[in-house]
């Protein structure tokens, strides 16, 4: 049983999957930290000093009673609440993975275009006499010996 699992996970698949997942957990945390430290404090500034992760809607008090001015300051309280701000960026977060896929998938499919081989010229034709295959310059068949510029072939 160890001998077929270790087989299972030297697989080309199961291994370009790990790697896959490790690289996306690491991309994931980049983009994370872009969005919350990079893109969403000048966006912030512009809309009137606005800290994003601080933006929620109080359900339920906590004790001490709110107002909270942080959400920090809120759930250590034990207050319930809405995490608006947080559920912006985690958005924002998904839609620059995304569109990195995205490109990355484009450029992949662009490779693979430029890899296929257009289909060869045919360097043979049928002759409509006696149906065999002769070369695609040919004015007379070699099998038959018919004229083809007459056939109009």
């Amino acid at each position: 049983m160890i001998k077929e699992f270790k087989e299972f996970v030297m697989r080309g698949n199961v291994m370009d999957m790990a790697v896959g997942i490790v690289i996306g957990a690491a991309f994931g945390t980049i983009v994370k930290s872009l969005v919350a430290d990079v893109i969403m404090p000048p966006i912030g500034l512009l809309l009137g000093n606005i800290d994003f992760s601080n933006i929620f809607v109080t359900l339920t008090e906590g004790t001490p009673a709110g107002p909270y001015e942080t959400l920090a300051m809120a759930q250590e309280a034990g207050a319930v609440t809405m995490n608006w701000g947080v559920f912006l960026m985690t958005v924002i977060s998904f839609l620059i993975v995304a569109f990195a896929i995205f490109m990355m998938i484009k450029q992949v499919n662009r490779l693979k275009r430029e890899e296929e081989e257009p289909p060869a010229e045919p360097t043979t034709k049928e002759c409509p006499f006696c149906l065999n295959e002769i070369p695609i310059k040919a004015t007379r068949c070699g099998f038959c010996t018919s004229q083809l510029e007459a056939a109009g072939a």
